[in-house]
């Protein structure tokens, strides 16, 4: 039996055509697209290319409102600083306690080594920012607003179009790392105030090691990485041509398939979702049911450790993983499943199951096949479910 893939949100299969749109910028198209010969002008009208692919799969106006990066992390830190370095007299971030590590790890060294002050904007049960919080938060001295489009963990999705316009009204400038957002949901950037965008190639179907900022026409940007002119002179370095290449095939791909993510894909997850919290009792789910990324599951069984869950899943031949790949190993809950305010006979219980187009039928099947049977197995050797439950006898048979 194939095995099955469930860990799209930490990363994705790079497409075939992908590959094979990348493999002669390797060795037959080599020219440095900075080069004014025949062989870095082939290369340059290429990059133009994928620019292009890039930009309408975001809806931005200029194909030069996009700066090609190392991926989502490089985006973020360059997102920020800049804004800092940018707006004088403004030294606030606002932010939430859900963002990816390569938000809150930056601010939180901000916050300690440059004295900026860091507001940290609470979500609900839900997953849902507080928006009266975040309001409040906003002042004179915002220099920057940075939310996430969409959840890595949950799934759930922010208001971010109507984020963008309330940091404006305060005079800040807006920024979101739309990682998970990008290639799975409808995106407009010209017909929104956002201002700067972090994506990753390899969350959408693309290579690992290159990813994209987009920073609106118009907004002041100072560069995290210094050198030669490239990116007109807002990112040093000769570019990643093959990962540029890929990247702007994946985005060509990935607007192709959007309906298909928002229908195929959904009712995949929809069904394996009803299916485990039909077949597994103390079960919830996580993050926001009507307004989440079409591909994004994520349960918690309650007395139990996901990790334990995680590694038998893995010898049935399932990937799927207990949250972020960026904190994995870690001992502790997740920091987006405690800002939730999961009940403490949850928190360690959280499996992510993050679909893509490459899923099937089949897959659902095979998980809602094996799950079961692996959460009772657990349970019945668990110390936690027999207190819970009042069942010693099972927890005794296993000692």
């Amino acid at each position: 039996m194939r095995p099955v893939y469930l860990d799209n949100n930490a990363t994705t299969r790079t497409d075939p055509a992908v590959v094979a749109a990348m493999l002669p910028f390797f060795s037959e198209h080599f020219g440095n697209a900075s080069s004014t010969h025949a062989f870095g002008e082939h290369v340059g009208e290429a990059l133009k290319k994928a620019r292009k692919q890039l930009q309408a799969l975001l809806g931005a106006q200029f194909d030069h409102e996009i700066i090609y990066t190392s991926g989502g992390t490089e985006s973020d830190n360059a997102a920020i600083l800049s804004a800092l370095e940018t707006q004088e007299g403004r030294d606030e971030i606002v932010t939430t306690t859900v963002e990816h590590p390569a938000v809150l790890t930056l601010v939180a060294h901000l916050e300690k080594t440059r004295g900026i002050k860091v507001h940290l904007i609470g979500v609900d049960r839900q997953g849902r920012l507080d928006l009266d919080a975040f309001a409040a938060a906003l002042s004179p001295k915002t220099a920057l607003v940075s939310v996430m489009w969409a959840n890595n963990e949950t799934g759930t999705l922010f208001p971010v179009a109507d984020l963008a316009r309330q940091a404006h009204a305060a005079g800040a400038l807006f920024h979101t790392d739309a990682v998970q957002a990008v290639g799975k949901v409808a995106i407009d950037l010209k017909s929104t105030e956002i201002d700067m965008l972090s994506l990753s190639g390899h969350k959408l179907h693309g290579p690992k090691g290159i990813g994209a900022l987009y920073v609106r026409k118009g907004v002041k940007f100072r560069p995290l990485v210094r050198g030669g002119h490239q990116e007109r002179g807002r990112r040093g370095g000769t570019e990643n041509v093959p990962g540029i290449i890929g990247l702007g095939a994946a985005a060509e791909l990935a607007l192709a398939h959007m309906e298909e993510e928002r229908t195929r894909v959904k009712a995949l997850r929809d069904r394996l979702e009803q299916g485990i919290l039909q077949q597994v009792s103390h079960t919830l789910l996580n993050g926001d049911g009507d307004n989440r990324l079409p591909n994004t599951a994520n349960v918690a069984f309650e007395y139990l450790d996901g990790e334990a869950v995680l590694h038998n899943l893995n010898k049935a031949g399932v990937a799927a993983s207990t949250g972020s790949a960026c904190t994995s190993g870690s001992t502790e809950p997740s920091h987006v499943l405690r800002a939730m305010n999961l009940p403490a006979s949850a928190l360690h219980g959280a499996l992510r199951l993050s679909l893509s187009r490459e899923n099937t039928s089949e897959d659902v099947d095979r998980v809602l096949e094996v799950l079961p049977d692996i959460v009772a197995r657990l349970r019945a050797m668990s110390p936690a479910w027999a207190a819970a439950t009042g069942d010693a006898s099972a927890v005794a048979d296993h000692v």
